[in-house]
């Protein structure tokens, strides 16, 4: 639905449709993937949190370093499909965009 222009098949079936079809089908299509990108944003987060909280308990301190590492594990975790290379660049990218937003969530309050 998302992707449908009135050049395919489906795109010219829409235009032959009421406007509180077009709507319907439009809201059960963002239902959709709407579903599907929480199940997805879900499963991250349960990965990066269950990491964190296991090396935070596995090494007794509360850091950074735990969110570094639990981003290298999530992010390689999510990329090891495509190989030993998609994994190190998941794994550095995860890492720099958790030490970066817990960076900035240990920061005192009053700078900015």
């Amino acid at each position: 639905m998302r992707y449908d222009t009135p050049l395919s098949a489906k795109g010219a079936e829409q235009l032959e449709q009421t406007t509180r079809q077009q709507l319907r089908a439009g809201f059960k299509d963002m239902g959709k993937s709407s579903y599907s990108s929480a199940k997805n944003f879900g499963m991250i987060g349960a990965m990066y949190a269950g990491s964190e909280c296991a090396i935070e308990g596995f090494r007794g301190k509360n850091d950074l370093t735990n969110s570094v590492a639990a981003g290298c594990v999530t992010g390689g975790a999510l990329a090891h499909k495509g190989g030993p290379q998609a994994a190190a660049l998941g794994c550095a990218g995860f890492a720099a965009f958790s030490l970066a937003i817990d960076y900035y969530m240990r920061m005192p309050s009053g700078e900015s």
